[in-house]
Protein backbone atom coordinates (compact mmCIF):
# COMPACT_ATOMS: atom_id res chain seq x y z
CA UNK A 1 0.00 0.00 0.00
CA UNK A 2 1.47 3.57 -0.83
CA UNK A 3 1.87 5.32 2.46
CA UNK A 4 1.12 8.57 0.47
CA UNK A 5 -2.64 7.28 0.96
CA UNK A 6 -2.44 7.06 4.89
CA UNK A 7 -1.20 10.12 5.18
CA UNK A 8 -3.42 11.78 3.53
CA UNK A 9 -6.07 10.42 5.04
CA UNK A 10 -4.49 11.16 8.25
CA UNK A 11 -4.20 14.78 7.39
CA UNK A 12 -7.73 15.05 6.21
CA UNK A 13 -8.99 13.10 9.56
CA UNK A 14 -6.67 16.16 11.33
CA UNK A 15 -7.74 19.09 9.52
CA UNK A 16 -11.70 17.72 8.52
CA UNK A 17 -11.04 19.93 5.36
CA UNK A 18 -10.05 18.99 2.18
CA UNK A 19 -8.04 22.25 1.32
CA UNK A 20 -6.23 22.28 4.32
CA UNK A 21 -4.97 18.51 3.82
CA UNK A 22 -3.72 19.61 0.91
CA UNK A 23 -1.85 22.97 1.77
CA UNK A 24 -0.03 20.87 4.38
CA UNK A 25 0.89 18.31 2.46
CA UNK A 26 1.79 20.61 -0.99
CA UNK A 27 -0.68 18.66 -3.48
CA UNK A 28 -3.58 19.78 -5.00
CA UNK A 29 -7.24 19.01 -3.91
CA UNK A 30 -7.97 17.19 -6.38
CA UNK A 31 -4.98 15.30 -5.22
CA UNK A 32 -6.37 14.64 -1.84
CA UNK A 33 -9.68 14.06 -3.18
CA UNK A 34 -7.69 10.99 -5.54
CA UNK A 35 -5.63 9.52 -2.98
CA UNK A 36 -9.12 8.96 -0.57
CA UNK A 37 -11.15 7.60 -3.57
CA UNK A 38 -7.75 4.64 -4.33
CA UNK A 39 -7.81 4.13 -0.69
CA UNK A 40 -11.30 3.17 0.21
CA UNK A 41 -11.34 1.37 -3.08
CA UNK A 42 -8.40 -0.58 -1.72
CA UNK A 43 -10.35 -0.95 1.73
CA UNK A 44 -13.51 -1.21 0.04
CA UNK A 45 -15.55 0.98 2.48
CA UNK A 46 -16.23 4.70 2.90
CA UNK A 47 -14.15 6.33 5.24
CA UNK A 48 -15.45 10.28 4.86
CA UNK A 49 -18.87 11.69 5.07
CA UNK A 50 -18.41 14.35 2.30
CA UNK A 51 -20.67 17.10 3.22
CA UNK A 52 -20.38 20.76 2.34
CA UNK A 53 -18.29 22.42 4.65
CA UNK A 54 -18.63 19.02 6.74
CA UNK A 55 -16.05 16.47 6.73
CA UNK A 56 -16.24 14.19 9.15
CA UNK A 57 -14.68 9.82 9.44
CA UNK A 58 -17.59 7.48 8.67
CA UNK A 59 -16.86 4.25 11.44
CA UNK A 60 -14.81 2.94 9.53
CA UNK A 61 -12.74 5.77 8.88
CA UNK A 62 -12.43 6.03 12.48
CA UNK A 63 -11.31 2.12 12.50
CA UNK A 64 -8.90 3.02 10.38
CA UNK A 65 -7.36 5.37 12.24
CA UNK A 66 -5.25 3.77 14.44
CA UNK A 67 -4.17 1.15 11.78
CA UNK A 68 -3.24 3.97 9.58
CA UNK A 69 -0.68 5.28 12.44
CA UNK A 70 0.48 1.83 13.24
CA UNK A 71 1.48 1.09 9.38
CA UNK A 72 3.46 4.51 9.21
CA UNK A 73 4.96 3.94 12.70
CA UNK A 74 6.13 0.65 11.72
CA UNK A 75 7.53 1.55 8.75
CA UNK A 76 9.48 4.23 10.29
CA UNK A 77 10.79 1.91 12.60
CA UNK A 78 11.88 -0.55 9.66
CA UNK A 79 13.43 2.23 8.27
CA UNK A 80 15.74 3.33 11.18
CA UNK A 81 16.25 -0.26 12.34
CA UNK A 82 17.29 -1.31 8.44
CA UNK A 83 20.26 1.93 8.80
CA UNK A 84 20.94 1.22 12.23
CA UNK A 85 21.77 -2.69 11.42
CA UNK A 86 24.67 -1.30 8.44
CA UNK A 87 25.73 1.28 11.52
CA UNK A 88 25.95 -1.94 13.66
CA UNK A 89 23.56 0.23 16.47
CA UNK A 90 19.98 -0.80 17.53
CA UNK A 91 17.92 1.28 18.36
CA UNK A 92 15.15 1.06 21.83
CA UNK A 93 11.91 3.11 22.30
CA UNK A 94 11.64 4.31 25.81
CA UNK A 95 8.41 6.46 26.31
CA UNK A 96 7.66 7.82 29.15
CA UNK A 97 4.57 9.41 31.71
CA UNK A 98 4.10 12.78 31.98
CA UNK A 99 6.99 14.01 34.50
CA UNK A 100 9.17 11.24 33.92
CA UNK A 101 11.80 13.38 32.40
CA UNK A 102 11.97 15.84 35.24
CA UNK A 103 11.61 13.18 38.42
CA UNK A 104 14.18 10.83 37.10
CA UNK A 105 14.98 10.08 32.79
CA UNK A 106 16.58 13.41 33.24
CA UNK A 107 19.59 12.47 35.55
CA UNK A 108 19.66 9.12 33.84
CA UNK A 109 20.17 9.59 30.24
CA UNK A 110 23.75 10.68 29.82
CA UNK A 111 24.98 8.37 31.84
CA UNK A 112 23.15 5.74 29.53
CA UNK A 113 23.78 6.92 26.08
CA UNK A 114 28.27 7.01 27.31
CA UNK A 115 27.71 3.56 29.22
CA UNK A 116 25.64 1.64 25.85
CA UNK A 117 28.10 2.19 22.85
CA UNK A 118 26.32 1.74 19.89
CA UNK A 119 22.55 1.67 21.53
CA UNK A 120 20.52 4.38 19.39
CA UNK A 121 17.76 6.05 22.02
CA UNK A 122 14.30 7.26 21.14
CA UNK A 123 12.34 9.20 24.01
CA UNK A 124 8.83 10.16 23.48
CA UNK A 125 6.52 11.53 26.53
CA UNK A 126 3.05 9.92 25.64
CA UNK A 127 0.01 8.58 27.65
CA UNK A 128 -0.40 5.14 29.69
CA UNK A 129 -2.77 3.63 27.50
CA UNK A 130 -0.98 4.70 24.27
CA UNK A 131 2.48 3.05 25.91
CA UNK A 132 -0.04 -0.14 26.61
CA UNK A 133 -1.18 -0.09 22.95
CA UNK A 134 2.18 0.68 21.36
CA UNK A 135 4.16 -2.30 23.79
CA UNK A 136 1.36 -4.89 22.50
CA UNK A 137 2.51 -3.89 18.70
CA UNK A 138 6.11 -4.27 19.98
CA UNK A 139 6.62 -0.74 18.55
CA UNK A 140 8.03 0.71 21.97
CA UNK A 141 10.50 -1.31 24.20
CA UNK A 142 10.31 0.36 27.76
CA UNK A 143 7.94 1.97 29.17
CA UNK A 144 8.43 4.89 32.18
CA UNK A 145 5.44 4.99 34.32
CA UNK A 146 4.26 6.08 37.93
CA UNK A 147 1.86 3.58 37.67
CA UNK A 148 2.46 -0.05 36.75
CA UNK A 149 1.04 -1.99 34.07
CA UNK A 150 -1.14 -5.34 34.63
CA UNK A 151 -1.29 -6.74 31.53
CA UNK A 152 -0.68 -10.11 29.86
CA UNK A 153 2.49 -10.52 27.99
CA UNK A 154 4.31 -7.53 30.27
CA UNK A 155 6.55 -7.40 32.60
CA UNK A 156 7.11 -4.65 34.96
CA UNK A 157 9.55 -3.96 37.26
CA UNK A 158 10.47 -0.95 40.29
CA UNK A 159 12.98 1.34 39.26
CA UNK A 160 13.21 3.73 41.55
CA UNK A 161 11.39 6.35 44.22
CA UNK A 162 11.01 9.88 43.47
CA UNK A 163 10.41 12.22 46.61
CA UNK A 164 7.54 14.69 46.43
CA UNK A 165 7.86 17.96 48.24
CA UNK A 166 5.04 20.26 48.70
CA UNK A 167 7.01 23.41 48.29
CA UNK A 168 5.86 26.74 48.51
CA UNK A 169 7.33 30.28 47.52
CA UNK A 170 7.01 31.55 50.87
CA UNK A 171 8.93 30.47 53.68
CA UNK A 172 8.16 28.85 57.67
CA UNK A 173 4.15 27.86 56.13
CA UNK A 174 2.09 25.04 57.64
CA UNK A 175 -0.73 23.53 55.68
CA UNK A 176 -3.45 25.35 57.62
CA UNK A 177 -1.41 28.61 56.10
CA UNK A 178 -2.51 27.66 52.57
CA UNK A 179 -5.73 28.46 52.36
CA UNK A 180 -5.14 31.52 50.51
CA UNK A 181 -2.27 30.55 48.31
CA UNK A 182 -1.49 29.53 44.85
CA UNK A 183 -2.14 25.76 44.80
CA UNK A 184 -0.62 24.01 41.44
CA UNK A 185 -2.18 20.57 41.29
CA UNK A 186 0.17 18.28 38.93
CA UNK A 187 -0.69 14.70 37.80
CA UNK A 188 1.71 11.90 39.65
CA UNK A 189 -0.62 9.11 38.93
CA UNK A 190 -2.99 7.53 40.53
CA UNK A 191 -1.32 6.62 43.97
CA UNK A 192 -0.88 9.83 44.04
CA UNK A 193 -4.26 11.56 44.17
CA UNK A 194 -5.53 8.66 46.18
CA UNK A 195 -3.22 10.17 48.94
CA UNK A 196 -4.50 13.89 47.61
CA UNK A 197 -8.15 13.08 48.12
CA UNK A 198 -7.68 11.16 51.88
CA UNK A 199 -5.28 13.14 53.31
CA UNK A 200 -4.75 16.46 51.87
CA UNK A 201 -8.20 17.76 52.40
CA UNK A 202 -6.81 21.08 53.70
CA UNK A 203 -4.96 22.27 50.75
CA UNK A 204 -6.93 24.83 48.48
CA UNK A 205 -8.48 24.51 45.56
CA UNK A 206 -6.26 24.55 42.70
CA UNK A 207 -5.56 27.27 40.82
CA UNK A 208 -3.77 25.14 37.92
CA UNK A 209 -3.91 21.80 37.34
CA UNK A 210 -1.37 19.96 35.00
CA UNK A 211 0.74 17.16 33.62
CA UNK A 212 4.00 19.15 33.93
CA UNK A 213 6.20 19.45 36.99
CA UNK A 214 8.05 22.17 35.43
CA UNK A 215 5.11 23.92 33.83
CA UNK A 216 4.04 24.15 37.81
CA UNK A 217 7.81 24.79 38.98
CA UNK A 218 7.63 27.89 36.72
CA UNK A 219 4.02 29.01 37.84
CA UNK A 220 4.80 28.89 41.08
CA UNK A 221 8.04 30.96 40.97
CA UNK A 222 6.29 33.65 39.17
CA UNK A 223 2.98 33.61 40.79
CA UNK A 224 4.36 33.11 44.44
CA UNK A 225 2.11 30.08 45.02
CA UNK A 226 2.80 26.02 45.88
CA UNK A 227 2.99 22.56 44.59
CA UNK A 228 4.39 19.05 44.92
CA UNK A 229 7.72 18.88 43.47
CA UNK A 230 10.50 16.40 42.94
CA UNK A 231 12.97 16.52 45.07
CA UNK A 232 15.48 16.57 42.40
CA UNK A 233 14.12 19.87 40.57
CA UNK A 234 13.92 21.59 44.18
CA UNK A 235 16.96 20.83 45.99
CA UNK A 236 18.73 23.93 44.70
CA UNK A 237 16.12 25.99 44.82
CA UNK A 238 15.67 25.27 48.38
CA UNK A 239 19.01 25.73 49.20
CA UNK A 240 19.20 29.24 47.83
CA UNK A 241 16.21 30.45 49.65
CA UNK A 242 13.67 30.78 46.48
CA UNK A 243 11.36 28.01 47.83
CA UNK A 244 10.44 26.36 51.05
CA UNK A 245 9.43 23.28 52.50
CA UNK A 246 5.55 23.63 53.94
CA UNK A 247 6.48 22.53 57.46
CA UNK A 248 3.97 19.62 58.43
CA UNK A 249 3.73 17.97 55.27
CA UNK A 250 5.60 14.84 54.84
CA UNK A 251 7.14 13.83 51.42
CA UNK A 252 4.66 11.47 49.29
CA UNK A 253 7.07 8.57 47.52
CA UNK A 254 6.21 7.59 44.38
CA UNK A 255 8.12 4.46 42.07
CA UNK A 256 8.89 4.38 38.86
CA UNK A 257 8.31 1.17 36.84
CA UNK A 258 9.56 0.00 33.76
CA UNK A 259 7.53 -2.27 31.55
CA UNK A 260 8.44 -4.40 28.53
CA UNK A 261 6.62 -7.11 26.18
CA UNK A 262 7.73 -10.18 27.02
CA UNK A 263 8.31 -11.08 23.01
CA UNK A 264 10.39 -8.68 22.32
CA UNK A 265 13.01 -9.35 19.64
CA UNK A 266 15.01 -6.64 21.67
CA UNK A 267 15.26 -8.60 25.15
CA UNK A 268 19.00 -8.38 25.50
CA UNK A 269 19.29 -4.84 25.11
CA UNK A 270 16.37 -3.81 27.31
CA UNK A 271 17.27 -6.12 29.50
CA UNK A 272 20.80 -3.99 29.60
CA UNK A 273 19.18 -0.77 29.71
CA UNK A 274 16.87 -1.65 32.48
CA UNK A 275 20.16 -2.89 34.93
CA UNK A 276 22.31 0.16 34.04
CA UNK A 277 18.95 2.31 34.77
CA UNK A 278 18.35 0.23 37.93
CA UNK A 279 22.32 1.28 39.10
CA UNK A 280 21.84 5.48 37.88
CA UNK A 281 19.29 4.69 40.58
Amino acid sequence: MDTDLLKTFLEVYRTRHFGKAADNLYITRSAVSFRLKQLESLLGVILFDRERNNIKPTPAGERMLAHANAVLTALERAKQDVSLIEQHSVQLSIGMGHNIWESYLKRAIQPLYKTEHGLSLRTDVITSAVMAKKMAETTLDIALSFDPFHIDGIDTITLSQVNLLLVSTQANLHISDLALSHYVKVDWGTAFNITHAQELTALPLPVLHTSSAQIAHDFIIQNKGCAFLPEVMVTEDIACGKLHRVCDVKEIRRHVYASYALTSERMNEIEKVIGLLNRIA
